[in-house]
Formats: C-alpha cells, structure tokens, sequence
C-alpha cells in the first residue's frame, strides 16, 4: 500500500509543486487547502487514489478533522507537510492588529496545530513518521517589508526544533524547508507592494531579489519540492530539527 503525505495549502503554488512530487514519489497525497475546489482538481490530476480536502489551518478543530478524514478515506498517515502560508508586505510601524492576527493565526498556529495532529495520529500508528514543515530564508534573516512574516518564519524554526526534541523517541523526525525567491503569485504580490512603497515599476523589486542569487534565477516550486521529498523519503531519517535552505544562494547561514 502506497504510503499517505498530508500536504496543507497544495492547491497552489509551492504546496501544488510539493504535492505533484509526491506523487511522483509514489505517495498517495491528500491535498488540502482553503480552496477545497483547488484541492480536488490537484488531486485529481496526480491520480495514485489521492484526494482533495479542505482545512482552514489557523482553526485547530479544522486541522484535526483534516487527519481523522484522512486517515479513514486512505487508511493512515506517515508524512505531514504543513506548507500554508501568507505574507502580509508593510513596515512593522504600519503593520495593522488584524494583519499581525491574521498572518500569525495562519503561518505559527497552523504549523503548531498541524504538527500536533500529525504527532497525535503517528504515535497511535506506531510506526514513526515524518513532518515537515515551511519556514523561510525570512525565517533565518529578518527581510524588510516583511516584518510580521519574518516573525512567523522564525517560530516555525523554533517549533521544529522543540518538537524534534519531543518526538523522537516515538520515531517521528520534523523538519522544515526554507525557500528562497519562488516565482509564484505570492512573490508577485510582494512585487506588487513593494513597487507601492518603494515608488519604483512593478517587477524591479523581484528583478533585484533575483539579482542577488548565486545560481542566477529565480526559485521554482519544484525547487523546493525535491527537497521536500528527501525530507519525506527514508534517505533522510537520521535527520531531525533540521530547518534547510533550498535558495539558489542568498543566504550562506
């Protein structure tokens, strides 16, 4: 039987780029994001008897339920990646409370409620597992603009290395990835905003970013998803708290 990999926010962009992955890596993939409509045409499209889902992953009730489905659609679970995410683009001093409540409630609570979910179902299996979780290069350097964002990415490599400590004696390894400049919708957006703020044309700001990567071009989501599925794969079990930059060479940390 094809081993099941939760994959949170794979309706789009880096998440869809991990979860066709997996696929490839023969998993059967439950995709799960917001966007349930999203999901379901992923999911539909990897084939291997994977499924759409949705979760709303700053509701903890939504992200338990998302493993319970799961489970009794596919029969088990032995790799969570929780991936969704949003950037909120603004000075800290302009930054408002519900834009802070919002980007935390998404980026910190659902990698918090997600690896809990995952460990709760894993140590049930008894078998060990893996959850893998995003951070960022904004998770290693503070980037400015995205002030709020850079926060939650440092949590995530907080919560990672605690839960790596709390759960490896039930043979769960957890880990994150850390992408550089990824060519999705959401790197459009930070454009968009930055080209507001810094009152220059929309695409230079990105052009200067990918200007600054040693291997000269900016990050696919496939990039990102072969790591990701080192992480999954069994090559990597003596790895664990780990959070790894995939860039193209930013950041030398």
């Amino acid at each position: 039987m094809a081993k099941v990999a939760i994959v949170t926010g794979g309706g789009q962009g880096i998440g869809e780029g991990i979860v066709r992955q997996l696929a490839q890596d023969g998993f059967t993939v439950a995709v799960a994001d917001l966007n349930e409509e999203n999901a379901q045409k992923v999911a539909t499209d990897i084939g291997n008897n994977s499924k759409g889902y949705f979760v709303d992953v700053a509701d903890k009730q939504s992200v338990f339920d998302l493993v319970k489905h799961v489970v009794s659609d596919l029969g088990e679970l032995n790799v969570m990646v929780n991936n969704a995410g949003i950037a909120k683009i603004g000075q800290i001093t302009e930054t408002s409370e519900d834009d802070l409540s919002k980007i935390l409630d998404v980026n910190i609570k659902g990698a918090f409620y997600g690896i809990q979910a995952a460990a709760d179902q894993m140590k049930k299996q008894g078998k060990g597992g893996k959850i893998i979780s995003a951070s960022s290069i904004a998770g290693h350097e503070g980037f400015e603009l995205l002030g709020a964002y850079s926060a939650t990415k440092f949590a995530v490599r907080g919560l990672t290395q605690v839960a790596a400590k709390e759960l490896a004696k039930d043979k769960i390894t957890v880990n994150a990835y850390c992408p550089g400049i990824v060519l999705t919708p959401m790197w459009d957006q930070i454009d968009k905003e930055m080209a507001k703020i810094y009152n220059v044309p929309i695409g230079q700001s990105l052009q200067k970013n990918i200007e600054s990567i040693a291997l000269g071009r900016g990050e696919e989501p496939a990039d990102v998803a072969n790591l990701v599925s080192f992480l999954a794969d069994s090559k990597s079990d003596y790895i664990t708290g780990q959070s790894i930059i995939v860039d193209g060479g930013i950041n030398f940390a």
